[in-house]
């Protein structure tokens, strides 16, 4: 089967690889599609920890071809989303629910074999069932909804809070959706690009603000603001550090600050501690998808969630190595690897 491999840092290449086989608690998934992601990118410029050699792709959907052993809850021809991030189960944060924290934490498709490929073993316990009416390409966006999903229950956002969205990539624009469906009345995304803030309008945000066109802070904080004084809830979710910086300052006295996005291992950004202990902010990361990836299934499942508007291509594995190895292009949202398209 052919497969997009990281050999190492800086080198990817699609391969002719083995066909795996499933052990006795796993399945031999048909990969139907598998999303591009930002960390992809961090991976192969060694900006995240992985194990290369591996095959990368970690937002992935496809059909099970095959079953270990030991499965018998799940039919051949089943259509399934993975979560990819598999804990021991044993260590003080497992057993404390903390699974996203495990220090055994490894992930398919960072540390062990993905879906960027024609094929993918999926343990069956990270294997979450979903429609065979529903389009797979769909499915793949239930990693990364997962993982806004995570954001949004830490954020405490409730009916009627205020809401800014810093970074308008898929992150961002799944998150606005989620703020709204949590029952934030005011969502505010902020991005230099017009056609995502056209994007953000509608799919929920209620106003949007180009940050290279006038300050940000006073633009949504300030006096005369959007917000005078602040939102409830900023989430970071470019992973740059310039968003960093603005979040804190954008947050009421008493709101939440919720980092999202992924900036590269061992970037700094600095902050203002005093800032932060006299307005009393909450200042949290979220990382991955503890226990969420269940309902985020069944959040794509509903239609609920708007992902049409956030699909700007599909591309082959071949075609992956280029998009995974330049920068998005402008306006560019989701890519999609469909492993079987020509």
């Amino acid at each position: 089967m052919k497969a997009l491999r990281l050999e190492a840092i800086g080198d990817l290449f699609v391969r002719e690889v083995d066909t795996p086989s499933p052990g006795p608690g796993d399945l031999l998934v048909r990969v139907e599609a598998c999303g591009i992601c930002g960390t992809d990118r961090h991976l192969l410029h060694g900006e995240f920890p992985s194990m290369p050699p591996v095959t990368l792709g970690h937002e992935f959907c496809g059909i099970v071809e095959a079953v270990g052993k030991d499965v018998s809850d799940i039919a051949i021809g089943a259509r399934i989303t993975g979560d990819p991030n598999i804990s021991c189960g044993r260590c003080p944060q497992c057993r404390a629910g903390r699974v996203n924290l495990c220090p055994a934490l490894r992930a398919i498709g960072i540390h062990r074999d993905g879906g960027f490929a024609d094929y993918v073993i999926v343990p069956r316990i990270q294997a979450h069932e979903i429609p065979l009416s529903l389009d797979p390409v769909h499915g793949a966006f239930c990693e990364p909804l997962a993982c806004c999903l995570h954001g949004i229950d830490l954020s405490g956002i409730r009916a009627g809070s205020s809401v800014v969205v810093l970074g308008g990539g898929v992150i961002g624009l799944l998150t606005v959706q989620l703020a709204r469906l949590a029952g934030a009345t005011t969502v505010i995304l902020s991005t230099r690009q017009a056609v995502k803030r056209r994007l953000a309008e509608d799919v929920g945000a209620t106003a949007t603000v180009d940050p290279s066109a006038s300050d940000i802070i006073e633009a949504i904080a300030g006096p005369a603001g959007l917000v005078p004084g602040g939102v409830d809830v900023v989430i970071e979710c470019a992973g740059v550090a310039e968003t960093v910086r603005q979040s804190t300052r954008l947050a009421r006295s008493g709101g939440t600050v919720v980092i999202l996005g992924v900036m590269p291992q061992g970037e700094k950004v600095e902050i203002e501690p005093f800032d932060i202990l006299f307005r009393e902010l909450r200042v949290l990361g979220s990382f991955i998808n503890p226990f969420v990836h269940r309902r985020a299934a069944d959040l794509v499942a509903s239609g609920a969630i708007e992902i049409d508007k956030l699909i700007s291509r599909r591309v082959s594995l071949d075609e992956a190595v280029s998009v995974i190895a330049h920068p998005p292009a402008a306006g560019e949202v989701k890519v999609l690897v469909v492993p079987d398209q020509a």
